[in-house]
């Protein structure tokens, strides 16, 4: 009786080697790829920032790129002169109507949400049907209902009206699509304990609203903090938006490319702190809000 010898093989090393390569290669790629998108996005920001600190002479296409040869705040100081009103005009239109059209927007979600009427999902879909109105078909008679028909002065009281309106179809989808994911044991309960709808909708829905409520603040007001053409038909730079503010600061045939510059990175900063703050919350509730509906 003889025995086999056979060779020891050489497969299983190769692919122990050849799988550890791919795990390799996949994150390296990803990582490549993630900085890559991240320094296109940047390039803008730097010449931006570096515009903005150089002196008024030294600005040209071909030095875009370069460092200034002297700092300077000039540009700065011409910004926020031009545009420190027009900032606290804006706060004042964005956090207002940012939160009411999201509390009107609770209470939508949560009545077509859960209390089923007749044609309530005909009332759902009219509904939605603003987010789809193009704002240039409307804007002319909506000038003339904001100002003559409704008499609303023109300014901030006039954006205020028409924000709230237009972010009322987006916020109530979010909401909905939020309060469907809610058990029903919930309102069940609160029924069989006599609450109508009001107190169910206070005591048991609005304390477990808090994820939807971030997405829409945030959503609304980076909307309304960076919308021109509403501020642009109902509204001057006397007494409008930082956007008109900031249109002023860089138009001309003789810019201030300096001050446009830093004017420019002053108005993108409150959204751009907001997002920083609160984008994990927002990534949360989105995804909240899309197990369902």
């Amino acid at each position: 009786m003889t025995a086999t010898l056979t060779e020891p093989s050489t497969k299983a090393p190769a692919t122990i080697g050849s799988s550890r390569t791919r795990r390799m290669v996949g994150p390296t790629s990803r990582f490549v790829l993630l900085l890559f998108f991240l320094v296109v996005v940047f390039i803008p920001v730097y010449v931006l920032l570096v515009t903005s600190f150089k002196p008024r002479g030294e600005i040209s296409a071909a030095d875009t790129w370069s460092l200034p040869s002297e700092w300077t705040l000039d540009g700065w100081e011409t910004a926020w002169e031009r545009l420190r009103d027009p900032l606290w005009r804006s706060m004042q239109l964005a956090v207002p109507a940012a939160v009411i059209s999201s509390i009107l927007g609770s209470m939508n979600g949560f009545v077509l949400s859960r209390w089923r009427f007749p044609l309530s999902n005909l009332v759902f879909v009219l509904i939605l049907f603003g987010m789809f109105i193009p704002y240039q078909a409307v804007m002319i008679p909506l000038i003339e209902l904001v100002t003559v028909d409704a008499n609303i002065e023109s300014g901030i009281p006039a954006l205020l009206v028409t924000h709230v309106v237009f972010g009322i179809p987006i916020c109530t989808l979010i909401f909905r699509n939020y309060y469907e994911t809610i058990p029903n044991d919930l309102i069940e309960a609160a029924r069989v304990d006599g609450a109508g709808m009001l107190q169910t909708y206070a005591r048991i829905i609005l304390p477990l609203s808090a994820p939807a409520f971030v997405v829409t603040l945030i959503w609304q007001f980076t909307s309304i903090w960076n919308d021109f053409l509403f501020a642009l038909f109902l509204s001057t730079d006397e007494n409008g938006p930082v956007t008109i503010a900031l249109t002023n600061l860089s138009g001309g045939q003789l810019s201030n490319y300096q001050a446009s510059m830093a004017g420019a990175l002053i108005a993108a900063a409150p959204t751009l702190i907001v997002y920083i703050v609160l984008g994990r919350y927002f990534i949360g509730g989105l995804m909240a809000g899309s197990l369902k509906g």
